[in-house]
């Protein structure tokens, strides 16, 4: 048999993407920002079956009942997908209340700004790095064996441009945000097999968002991104944009799509 041949006859014996409205979905981080939007466009896609988590209650309560509006049966969990174990209650829990994990979005976001990498302080570098890259991999890491059971599932994580391109300011966070891009490409070669797909969203400036505001509220990084703004001729995202982008990798309309690292950017850059 010819390598084409075995490759067409593994990807017969899959069971296929699944259509939204068959499918539950998990949100990390969607209690707000690019999440809770996520999850909201989810819904109203016809998902019937959304876990959120976020380590606020008030902010997840508050995040469950905007969700419910689209018509959704939503769960808000607690927990915090830095820590390894929260990271496995997570999704065992959800793989429970979803009756499997079909989708997961990992959208966490991190309390740091832009600094020049001299006025970091060297015992700083350690928090800002596994702040930002580590949540995506734990929760991949709790979640992939449970899509692999079922052979299909559909991961989305969210980066940054950072993470491509070499900005001032962004040395730690970008690479922070370049690891989770190579490894969610390398998740997508390693699982393509099993059916399952893992792209990741890497965004510059998002409008209305937490962290937007918090590294356009002063200083550095202020001056940096005011002109970042100034390129983006098609407007600044704001996190329905993004949110659509992920809707979209998450239906079988982007079946044939994995491994890819895609900006939304508004034309800020093009990498």
């Amino acid at each position: 048999m010819t390598a084409t041949a075995q490759a067409g006859k593994s990807a017969s014996e899959l069971p296929g993407p699944k259509k939204l409205a068959d499918s539950g979905a998990l949100i990390v981080g969607g209690t707000a920002g690019i999440g809770l939007a996520t999850a909201r466009q989810l819904a109203e896609a016809g998902v019937p079956r959304i876990v959120i988590v976020g380590r606020t209650q008030k902010r997840g309560e508050h995040a469950k009942a905007l969700i419910e509006q689209e018509g959704s049966d939503v769960t808000f969990l607690r927990g915090n997908p830095l820590d390894p174990i929260s990271a496995n209650y997570i999704a065992e829990q959800a793989e429970a209340l979803l009756g499997g994990i079909d989708i997961l979005v990992c959208s966490t976001a991190a309390e740091v700004r832009p600094e020049l990498f001299s006025d970091i302080p060297i015992a700083d570098i350690e928090r800002t790095f596994t702040h930002l890259a580590l949540p995506s991999m734990h929760m991949a890491s709790a979640v992939l064996p449970l899509m692999r059971t079922r052979r299909q599932g559909v991961i989305v994580n969210l980066a940054s441009d950072a993470g491509k391109s070499a900005t001032p300011g962004e040395a730690v966070i970008g690479a922070a945000k370049a690891g989770i891009v190579m490894f969610t490409r390398t998740i997508a070669i390693e699982a393509k097999r099993d059916g399952i797909r893992a792209n990741v969203l890497t965004p510059s400036l998002v409008n209305e968002t937490g962290s937007t505001e918090r590294i356009t509220s002063g200083g550095f990084s202020a001056k940096l991104f005011a002109k970042a703004a100034q390129q983006a001729h098609l407007g600044v995202p704001v996190a329905d944009d993004i949110a659509a982008a992920a809707v979209f990798l998450c239906s079988p309309a982007a079946s044939r799509l994995t491994g890819q690292a895609i900006s939304i950017n508004g034309g800020i850059s093009a990498v």
